[in-house]
């Protein structure tokens, strides 16, 4: 649930209420009693991030990270190895018949 700040326009009063996105706008001053309460516009249902940020790499740890290069390395390996022993095996496709 969000915080919403308000301000009564009769006597300057200024408040944050925490209520849930779809409650009633509050109208009703509590300080000077009359119907002048208005709903600011601000940060009130945003989302705040804090901090230095938030990358894919921040919740990779190091061990993590070398056994996905190796998995990489692997594999790109095996690719290359594939191709070089396709190229040995398949036969060239020409025959040598009409003698």
């Amino acid at each position: 649930m969000p915080t919403y700040d308000y301000e009564c326009g009769a006597c300057g009063h200024e408040m944050e209420l925490f209520q849930g996105i779809n409650d009633p706008v509050k109208k009703k001053c509590p300080e000077c009693g009359k119907l002048k309460l208005k709903r600011l516009f601000g940060s009130g249902a945003a989302i705040v991030f804090k901090g230095s940020g938030f990358y894919q790499t921040d919740y990779r740890s190091e061990g993590y990270k070398k056994a996905a290069k190796a998995d990489k390395k692997s594999t790109s390996e095996t690719k290359s190895e594939s191709k070089s022993s396709d190229s040995k095996s398949k036969p060239s496709g020409k025959s040598k018949s009409g003698d």
